[in-house]
């Protein structure tokens, strides 16, 4: 492979991309391994999933696939999220859970900050903040780090002050709870892509849920706005798809795009490529790192078109046809 006048970045992370999930849960090894191939032709090498209902460890001996963080299983309550996706516990038995997600897990645990209460109406925490707190410390203690699904206002608020090291979406975000982000270190990864199927989702409760209907939708129109404050106050905020659902796999780029439009093209580039990769311990381009690599045409701190055309991908030192 020659290459002059070209530009090197490290392969691209996809901080919530969900390998060996599907629409009705868990699904074969070889659906997990056509996820996890579109997402390396993305250019996507190194893949936190943020939970997944599927055993995905036997991913780390295939080395045609982007490295993997496991998240373990989400961890949810009954009837408050949605159907085959998580374990599903009470409260009181929240800590206990997390302590064992954090034992069979890869440093990270998935908690399902909030969802619709049919009893209200409305998106509402799935925790009471002093379980949520414990369950955190718990997570600490036993050397993993903790990250909370959030739509909407209260649970993220919560969660925050509860020590907790990174929100998903974080759409309810107030400037109060930004600041408190940035002040504390707090990641945000908001998936921006997916930020944009709220109205799809609200449509359904239109009716029978109005308050939630509106709640999504006004979450959805001020979204551009939360996220850039977000990036603006200096919250650490990275590139996720929620690839796995709803969102297809092999999206980093349109990821990366949507994240430009808030946050400037130099912002997004390293939100999914270096400095993603130095906030969850990987390779960069360091002397003696393992060639995880993408090589582009032009600058893609100020190129918008040479993400789509690499001239190059590598990853563990071999290049990808």
């Amino acid at each position: 492979m020659l290459a002059r006048n070209a530009f090197i970045v490290p392969g691209y992370v996809d901080a919530h991309c969900h390998i060996g999930l599907g629409v009705e849960g868990a699904v074969s090894p070889e659906t997990a391994r056509r996820q996890a191939t579109e997402d390396l032709r993305s250019g996507t090498m190194l893949v936190r999933d943020a939970g997944s209902p599927s055993d995905t460890r036997w991913v780390h001996g295939e080395h045609d696939l982007p490295r993997l963080i496991r998240s373990g299983r989400h961890i949810a309550r009954p009837r408050r999220y949605i159907r085959y996706l998580g374990v599903e516990v009470e409260p009181d038995q929240l800590v206990e859970q997390v302590r064992h997600e954090a034992r069979s897990g890869e440093g990270w645990i998935k908690l399902v900050g909030d969802w619709i209460e049919r009893g209200v109406g409305d998106l509402a925490p799935l925790w009471p903040a002093d379980i949520a707190q414990q369950a955190i410390d718990a997570a600490h203690a036993e050397g993993a780090r903790v990250t909370a699904h959030c739509f909407g206002e209260q649970a993220v608020h919560e969660l925050v002050a509860a020590g907790i090291d990174c929100i998903e979406h974080g759409t309810g975000l107030s400037d109060e709870g930004i600041e408190q982000m940035a002040g504390l270190g707090t990641a945000l990864v908001p998936t921006m892509i997916n930020l944009e199927n709220f109205p799809m989702y609200a449509a359904p409760a239109q009716e029978k849920f109005p308050s939630y209907y509106a709640h999504m939708h006004d979450l959805h129109a001020r979204r551009k706005q939360t996220i850039g404050k977000a990036i603006e106050a200096g919250v650490p905020v990275f590139a996720g798809t929620d690839a796995g659902t709803v969102v297809e796999h092999g999206r980093i780029r349109d990821e990366i795009d949507a994240l430009a439009e808030v946050g400037g093209r130099a912002f997004a580039m390293a939100a999914a490529s270096w400095a993603a990769r130095e906030w969850l311990g990987a390779d960069g381009l360091e002397v003696g790192a393992s060639a995880d690599l993408i090589v582009l045409d032009a600058d893609p701190r100020t190129s918008a078109e040479t993400i789509r055309q690499p001239l190059a991908m590598v990853l563990r030192g071999v290049a990808l046809s």
